[in-house]
């Protein structure tokens, strides 16, 4: 048996890809200044930590996960979650030295991001990095009703080496489409006690980068799962039978990433107007701030420009 995905392209399929396409183009010719693009890089990878391990329960503010990313004690942030947030990082940076490699995606691979997802935290009496030798459940954590029984533990080594399989012979498929296949078939297969939702995300985003679909690193698919988890929850639903017709997940997958990368590309474009006129009019660093947030707000006031530019002293026209 080989794994086979059902799905078919249709008008918002075929928009999204569109509207993705342009935005990697965009992106893949816009001069930005080094200093920003790495400033933005980090917190991409900030808020995809960040919205990742929240889908799953974590309670940590986005202002603790920004300062555990930089390295700060967080006296009151709990320890698993913050353990968590940690671990995404590590495992985003086994992803980035895989990608320079150059070798193909492996069921290894898959294990190892998984593995260092739950390192000391929930899931680490899991057998982590091992496929589930027991059957599994997703359970509702309001009523304890079980919403997905995923297939029986036999059945995952052979589902896992199918699905890699498939992702080293897809070249027929966009590549856009291949990420939203690898997320929902790995989500349905369930091949860990553990982690499974944050390794799904980050293969697909393994699979994009892979496929020449970083945007720079500056996108994060996660925070639009997070902005409405029912949605994405139902999405998800729609996948777990072994048979489904994927197509309406695809929608979705393809709708979320085509809207997070026209932030992005409009953010870029901002910083791209900023950078002109600091060269052009000779603004200071934080000059240069307060034109940033001026193109992003569509107005300054004197309190804006007071907070980015302390200690310079601004006369009213009364004066």
């Amino acid at each position: 048996m080989r794994f086979k995905p059902r799905f078919s392209i249709t008008n918002p399929i075929t928009s999204a890809i569109g509207r993705i396409d342009e935005a990697k183009g965009f992106l893949a010719a816009a001069r930005l200044s080094a200093d920003w693009l790495a400033q933005m890089q980090q917190s991409a990878l900030v808020r995809e930590a960040f919205h990742t391990t929240r889908i799953e329960g974590a309670q940590l503010s986005f202002d603790q996960a920004l300062r555990l990313l930089a390295g700060e004690s967080v006296a009151n942030a709990p320890r698993d979650d913050s353990r968590e947030l940690l671990n995404y990082r590590d495992a985003f940076e086994l992803v980035s030295e895989y990608l320079e490699s150059g070798d193909p995606i492996s069921e290894s691979l898959i294990r190892e991001i998984q593995r260092r997802l739950v390192r000391g935290v929930r899931g680490d009496s899991a057998a982590p990095g091992e496929y589930r030798k027991v059957q599994n459940y997703v359970v509702n954590s309001v009523t304890g009703d079980t919403v997905y029984t995923p297939p029986p533990s036999f059945e995952v080594p052979r589902l896992m080496s199918e699905l890699v399989d498939w992702l080293r012979e897809s070249g027929g498929v966009h590549p856009v489409l291949v990420a939203g296949l690898a997320q929902i078939e790995l989500v349905r297969i369930h091949p860990f006690l553990d982690g499974n939702g944050r390794t799904g995300r980050l293969l697909s985003t393994f699979c994009l980068y892979r496929s020449g679909y970083d945007f720079k690193r500056l996108f994060t698919i996660s925070e639009h799962y997070d902005r409405d988890r029912p949605a994405y929850y139902a999405a998800i639903r729609s996948g777990n039978d072994e048979d489904a017709d994927l197509t309406g997940w695809l929608e979705y997958f393809g709708a979320g990433l085509a809207s997070q990368m026209r932030e992005t590309s409009d953010r870029a474009g901002l910083l791209m107007r900023r950078d002109i006129s600091v060269s052009r009019l000779g603004l200071n660093k934080r000059q240069s701030s307060a034109l940033l947030h001026a193109l992003e707000e569509g107005q300054l006031t004197l309190a804006d420009y007071e907070r980015r530019c302390p200690g310079v002293a601004v006369r009213s026209p009364r004066e």
